[in-house]
């Protein structure tokens, strides 16, 4: 109880310290939180029926309600959705951690490990509680097998990506390098998200859902890691083992 005060009071006095991302990140999480109610509560009260059909039908025939697009276009989705998928997020997650193992940052490939493991397990929590069904309007172009919101391709493209994209760019001394690795993470997180709309096994909706989630969850992850850093009980990116 009595290192409790003091350990807000460094807290404190580091979030005062550090740059102004620090601060933003904390503006993030609360917008996070507030637009992910705001979507839930509208989805629960069926207020975004009419947006959400109106979408997930402007990417299709209005015939036989087939994909738009050639059947290229198709097999480009799915390849793009299954980089959110949790085989392929798994793996990336594994080689990044296994990167930083042999680099000699073995409490950072720790924290990235449980960064992801636990987004994975609030993605679930997060399906369980909402119990969305899947579209009904169009036929599946690809498989699924959880319910729909939020989407956990999108959130967990999100929230891997983000979080990878930002550890590394700290890594970074140039602008330009920072600044790649960060939109690379983001078009991959949107077009996983798109694909899912495209492919008819999400509602708009659901995406947004995951994408406000899955940037909540690495923002909070990053912020962590600052912090962690910051009391080197993780090691920082820039670190080298000698």
């Amino acid at each position: 109880m009595i290192e409790s005060p003091r350990g807000v009071a460094r807290f404190l006095a580091w979030l005062g310290g550090h740059e102004l991302g620090v601060l933003l990140a904390f503006v993030g999480i609360a917008s996070g939180i507030w637009l992910f109610g705001v979507i839930a509560g509208e989805v629960l009260e069926g207020n975004t029926e009419a947006f959400d059909r109106r979408i997930l039908l402007a990417m299709r025939h209005p015939g036989d309600h087939s994909p738009i697009g050639p059947p290229a276009l198709q097999e480009i989705a799915r390849d793009i959705t299954a980089l959110g998928g949790a085989t392929a997020l798994g793996l990336l997650t594994l080689i990044t951690g296994g990167f930083l193992l042999l680099d000699g940052k073995r409490h950072l490939a720790i924290f990235v490990y449980g960064s992801v493991a636990s987004g994975f397990l609030v993605s679930a929590v997060l399906k369980s509680l909402f119990q969305r069904s899947r579209p009904d309007l169009v036929p599946y172009a690809a498989s699924f097998s959880t319910t729909s919101f939020p989407s956990g391709h999108s959130m967990l493209a999100a929230l891997t990506y983000l979080t990878l994209g930002a550890l590394l760019a700290r890594a970074q001394e140039r602008k330009r390098l920072k600044a790649y690795l960060l939109f690379v993470s983001a078009t991959l997180t949107f077009l996983v998200g798109l694909s899912r709309v495209y492919l008819g096994v999400h509602w708009p909706t659901d995406v947004l859902a995951g994408w406000t989630a899955g940037a909540l969850w690495a923002i909070l992850c990053w912020l962590a890691a600052r912090w962690l850093q910051s009391r080197r009980a993780i090691e920082a990116e820039t670190e080298h083992a000698t």
